[in-house]
């Protein structure tokens, strides 16, 4: 046999093998067969007289084959390849690269070579295939520069083909995950050729897109339907365990009720076949659906014992997460997790995984913390990254407090420790001199230790690195401002100045971030109509490349800023708009579902205020009654004590209302009557509770139907009580919400008095008839 024969028999073996099943192929057959063993002892005498073309063949076909990496023949066709690395032609470059990846040669000199050899020749690949599978193999060893060239490749490629194939969508999806990167123009493209594919789409492409849109943190309603349908439409298809956890972990969360109970019975039925992986995916699903199905975890929690010495670490942290926001009521397996964790946090190295370990055991109520588990942490403590300092302060703040810690010493230890490690973050945060790399370790960090112990020096820091902000890293600096609530004018217009110059640089959907901002902690940047207007330009210039919800998250929020693009307006005000969002509503997760309807009701309200022109109807009666009553009563103690000052104040409880709801469903905290003398009405004769209205609600071109008409001069008085989330931080200043709240109960007819917190708290006002003189100057306006 000459080489060639030798070959074309290797390739033919595994063509048999690929036209069979994948359960019923018969690799390790082959392998083990004498004649083939005959045959790799004849390609590895003959490895150096094959053509090119031939070495990258066979070297495919034995890795299809299931032959070991290490195995003679293999290591040979590798070598020998490497030799011709520049003689390769792009296809067989490509087959060869993809080779490599699939023998975990990720980081070897080699792929380093094909990489190189990528970048010369990257203008001459005209075709998305070989590209696509190129990127993925060397996705490890290249530049950040070389990365964007491969990206503005891909993406002409991509748009250039009428048809796509969508398993090189798929490809290049791979490698934004392989390079951790949310680049919106190519995820976009890859979504629109996943929906022309529709039908070629399976449970296991479903799976496999969906998973990496989870973890680039992108989504698509649009998909998710299709994926919906068509995993909903074969759900009795999948009967094995490995099927079906794929199914239950992607159509069950957004599945209806009927579905879900389907899903979950048959979770149960076949709980006992499930693999540790399916164990928690199944969990996983569990908690995105909000279930703690007890049938089914009490099943399931059977199932884990004899798994739990499979997992390693991290499995062990997600898995005890996971059941414990289910509630899962199981103390000998809980028990048994408790001892697996604490026995890996004192063998454990690793910073992330000490870490992540005791932040799981943190969860835990009946943990009794151990010197060894302190001791450990001290131990690593300069290793730690910020996010990782957070996580552990809050779980040594939560053991103190809760009285965790065994003994008296423990405790001592604990809060020297504590003090250590804000320390520690504080020196982190000083030495930091990169901000990409920062807000790559802020964006994780949150809760109270940000916002008590390294807020301020955080804002310095972000300071001090001014001028390394560009329009690539505004987005998460904008998103990490909004989280730390201070309004840095110094940041804010460095921010706003930097979007302004590069709008067309910063992808449309990630304005909504940078708009946000702005928006909720009501600043205006010094050239703050042309920032607006820009913004909005580059938005309505894209409306087409969004989805529903985020145009109403969008419209909310420039509404709140006091801006109505009628372009956008429009558009969202539409039945047909309004339909398509209703069911893609359907398949998003609860809380982004809770977010957009409250966002709509909110720019439905401002538009009918502030916008008549639209003559846009106001239709959220229904969804405001229902949030109303579906709410526990709000008359707490302090109400209770300003409602019998203001009786005092005007002569009796009946002049002034508790708790009240306005037209068009804006809460204050209390409203009261005064004549245009100035003396108090009793609201029982001009005013109704919601109920009496029968469900009325005032429209900008109707009267107040619900409420009867004041005499001529007389004015309602709405007095809102502000606490500390009203105000940026360190500020006085007003947020944008109780901003646009003020604005709209003025439009109603009211005058507006808002007590923020530090005043009604403050030295001045700490007795009682301080107190009353503060409300009277308040209410009759002579403040």
């Amino acid at each position: 046999m000459s080489e060639k024969h030798v070959g074309i028999a290797l390739n033919m073996l595994w063509q048999l093998q690929k036209k069979r099943p994948l359960l019923l192929r018969t690799s390790d057959y082959v392998r083990s067969h004498s004649q083939f063993l005959t045959l790799c002892i004849l390609a590895e005498n003959k490895v150096e007289h094959m053509e090119n073309e031939a070495i990258v063949d066979t070297l495919y076909s034995l890795l299809r084959l299931s032959v070991e990496d290490h195995d003679s023949l293999t290591e040979a066709l590798v070598t020998e390849a490497w030799k011709r690395l520049e003689r390769l032609s792009l296809p067989a470059l490509s087959k060869f690269a993809r080779c490599l990846y699939k023998q975990h040669r990720h980081f070897s000199p080699i792929t380093g070579e094909v990489a190189h050899i990528v970048d010369m020749k990257l203008d001459s690949i005209q075709d998305i295939r070989i590209l696509s599978v190129l990127m993925i193999s060397i996705s490890d060893v290249i530049s950040q520069s070389f990365r964007d060239r491969l990206l503005q490749k891909a993406g002409q490629l991509l748009e250039e083909k009428n048809e796509v194939h969508f398993n090189y969508a798929k490809r290049t999806l791979q490698f934004l995950q392989n390079v951790k990167l949310r680049y919106h123009p190519l995820l976009e493209k890859c979504n629109k050729i996943f929906l022309k594919s529709a039908c070629h789409l399976d449970i296991h492409s479903i799976n496999f897109i969906l998973g990496l849109y989870e973890q680039l943190g992108f989504d698509n309603a649009e998909f998710r339907l299709v994926a919906k349908q068509l995993l909903s439409e074969t759900i009795d298809d999948y009967d094995d365990p490995e099927t079906f956890t794929k199914l239950f972990y992607n159509l069950g969360p957004m599945a209806g009720s009927k579905v879900r109970v389907r899903l979950l019975t048959t979770a149960e039925y076949m709980a006992e076949k499930f693999s540790s992986h399916q164990v928690l995916l199944i969990l996983k699903a569990m908690q995105k659906m909000k279930c703690g199905n007890s049938h089914l975890l009490k099943k399931i929690a059977s199932v884990l014992h004899k798994h739990l010495d499979s997992y390693h670490v991290l499995q062990l942290v997600k898995l005890t997460q996971y059941l414990v926001a289910l509630r899962c009521q199981n103390p000998e397996l809980m028990a048994k997790l408790k001892k697996l964790l604490f026995g890996c946090l004192k063998s454990s190295v690793i910073p992330a995984d000490i870490a992540a370990i005791i932040r799981v055991l943190a969860m835990l109520p009946s943990f009794q913390v151990e010197e060894v588990t302190i001791n450990k942490v001290a131990a690593v403590l300069p290793q730690f990254s910020l996010p990782h300092l957070n996580c552990i302060a809050t779980a040594l703040v939560k053991w103190n407090h809760y009285d965790q810690l065994p003994r008296q010493n423990s405790s001592k230890l604990c809060v020297k420790l504590l003090q250590k490690l804000n320390d520690c973050g504080l020196q982190r945060l000083q030495k930091a001199n990169n901000l990409n790399l920062l807000l790559e370790e802020l964006t994780h960090v949150n809760g109270e230790w940000l916002e008590e112990v390294i807020s301020e020096e955080t804002m310095a820091t972000c300071q001090r690195l001014i001028d390394q902000i560009t329009w690539a890293n505004v987005v998460p600096l904008s998103c990490f401002l909004l989280k730390t609530n201070y309004r840095c004018p110094l940041l804010l217009d460095r921010i706003a100045s930097v979007t302004a110059e590069n709008i067309d640089k910063i992808h449309p959907s990630e304005i909504y971030f940078i708009l946000f901002l702005f928006s909720a902690l009501n600043y205006d940047p010094p050239a703050n109509e042309e920032f607006f207007e820009s913004c909005i330009q580059h938005l309505t210039s894209n409306l087409s490349s969004f989805e529903t919800h985020h145009l109403v998250l969008f419209g909310h929020v420039l509404a709140v800023a006091g801006y109505f693009p009628p372009v956008l307006i429009t558009k969202i005000f539409n039945v047909s708009f309004l339909s398509q969002l209703d069911a893609q509503l359907k398949v998003l997760p609860t809380s982004l579902k809770k977010r957009v309807h409250m966002h709509l009701m909110k720019l439905n309200r401002a538009v009918c205020l502030e916008c008549p022109e639209f003559h846009i109807p106001w239709f959220h009666e229904r969804y405001c009654q229902h949030v109303y009553h579906s709410r526990s009563s709000r008359i707490n103690p302090l109400r209770q004590h300003v409602h019998r000052m203001l009786a005092e104040i005007l002569g009796g409880s009946h002049y002034a209302r508790i708790s009240v709801l306005t037209p068009y469903y804006y809460e204050i905290d209390f409203e009261c009557v005064l004549d245009e003398n100035k003396k108090p009405l009793s609201y029982m004769a001009h005013t109704m509770s919601l109920d009496d209205m029968g469900g009325m609600h005032l429209r900008h071109d109707s009267k107040d139907e619900g409420r009867k008409a004041l005499p001529p001069g007389a004015q309602r008085i709405a007095l809102d009580f502000l606490d500390s989330k009203a105000f940026s931080k360190d500020s006085h200043h007003l947020k944008g919400e109780p901003a646009v709240k003020k604005r709209h109960l003025e439009m109603l007819g009211y005058r507006v008095v808002q007590i923020p917190h530090f005043e009604w708290n403050s030295m001045g006002l700490s007795t009682k008839d301080e107190q009353v003189e503060y409300l009277r100057k308040h209410l009759y306006g002579t403040q």
